[in-house]
């Protein structure tokens, strides 16, 4: 079923009677084309692209938990391609370009929301750094604008501007950036994957991989053996724990980092803003809660779960930012399992297992990448080449020496 004002139309006059589940619920098939390891934002968009782009639909995207249990929907729903190294700026604008077009491509409301991203500065040195990115992304066709604190203060009169320590001095506008509602991208992405004929198993967790060969021919899971031509890896924080299972060591620790929500507040924070002098970022949802977030944990955990060190941290950091923030209450908290890679980019390669791939190495860009990793995974698993963007995400650029380092900080997870 197509949505559409028509169909909601006359569903309302059936008495609603007529919807259809949003995906199947099917029994796994003993062997598959292609199984996708882990049923999140870039498995499922995997999956999606693999069948509308290149006509591969005998897929099948395994899922220990629930769509929308993992990073997914953990995150805090911010989209941007404001990028300063050329390996990462073509490839978030590709994602920022499927953005804009999704929801008339799977036919499902994602609520995108192109408010705009606003990057604030609070010394010299800092406008100069992201004055110097801002003209990057503009030579690569990216929006960008540089803000005085006049046009800050138009935009967002509630900051504290006259900080004595962190006195907002400007910011870097993307005016494209925004927000999408996590898990109906993951719902989305589902949908249109199943009415491709892709299988999506829930429930269903890997166990182990068998190879025959040097050859992936399978994987043993909860619901039984299934065997497959091509195995991709998808899974997040998790990817170190499947890896291993094929004898795969990955340049990857896995973080918590946590997200939050407020109380609903009446509008007043129209875009995404970043706070320069430390690592927090709030946006406002359409239920009126602050939605913010700022840096890991700082040590290794498979636990969706965070500390309250990191809950003082972040609150610290936007009481400086908006000092009104200390009036309003958390509601909740939640955590995501991040796969942080060694130098802050991505990985979407082949591995030294012919049929084995891998995606994976996200950090805190996860969410944003999501229909630009789909694409770029589906391109590399159908035609065993990486596609033009993805180039630089090579798994061996650590041993080679070609690190795709944004934040110029080296090579040390736990500093991206």
């Amino acid at each position: 079923m197509r949505y559409s004002a028509l169909s909601i139309f006359l569903n309302g006059l059936r008495g609603n009677k007529s919807w259809a589940p949003a995906w199947r619920d099917p029994a796994p098939k003993p062997h598959y084309d292609v199984v996708i390891v882990g049923g999140g934002g870039h498995g499922l968009a995997t999956a999606y692209y693999l069948a509308k782009e290149f006509g591969i639909t005998n897929v099948a995207v395994l899922e220990k938990g629930y769509l929308g249990s993992g990073n997914i929907g953990r995150n805090t729903t911010i989209i941007r391609s404001n990028y300063l190294l050329p390996g990462n700026n073509p490839f978030y604008e590709l994602s920022m370009k499927l953005w804009e077009g999704l929801e008339q491509d799977f036919n499902f409301n994602a609520m995108v929301s192109q408010r705009g991203v606003l990057n604030l500065f609070h010394s010299d040195a800092q406008r100069d750094a992201y004055t110097r990115r801002g003209n990057a992304m503009r030579l690569h066709g990216v929006d960008a604008e540089l803000l005085d604190r006049q046009a800050v203060r138009t935009k967002l009169p509630f900051l504290d501007f006259d900080n004595a320590r962190f006195p907002v001095m400007g910011a870097l506008f993307q005016p494209r950036g925004g927000t999408v509602r996590h898990d109906a991208v993951a719902w989305g992405y589902a949908r249109g994957a199943d009415s491709r004929g892709v299988d999506i198993i829930t429930q269903c967790e890997v166990t182990g991989i068998r190879t025959e060969n040097g050859q992936v021919t399978g994987v043993e899971t909860s619901r039984g053996f299934i065997g497959c031509a091509k195995l991709a890896l998808a899974a997040a924080g998790n990817s170190t724990v499947v890896a291993d299972m094929a004898g795969l060591r990955l340049p990857i620790e896995s973080h918590v980092l946590q997200a939050f929500v407020s109380e609903g507040l009446k509008p007043f924070i129209d875009n995404v803003v970043t706070f320069g002098a430390g690592h927090f970022y709030v946006s406002q949802s359409d239920k009126g809660g602050l939605v913010f977030g700022g840096d890991i944990d700082g040590y290794n955990s498979y636990a969706q779960r965070g500390n309250l060190a990191t809950v003082e941290h972040v609150a610290e950091a936007g009481v400086a930012m908006i000092p009104s923030l200390s009036r309003v209450r958390y509601l909740r908290s939640w955590g995501g399992v991040m796969d942080m890679s060694m130098d802050g980019s991505p990985i979407i390669d082949r591995t030294h297992i012919d049929n084995l791939y891998l995606n994976a190495g996200w950090c805190y860009g996860g969410f944003k990448a999501t229909p630009a990793s789909g694409f770029c995974y589906a391109h590399l698993i159908a035609r065993n080449t990486p596609h033009q963007t993805a180039r630089a995400f090579r798994l061996d650029r650590f041993a080679r020496g070609y690190p795709i380092d944004e934040k110029g900080v080296g090579a040390q997870p736990n500093l991206h």
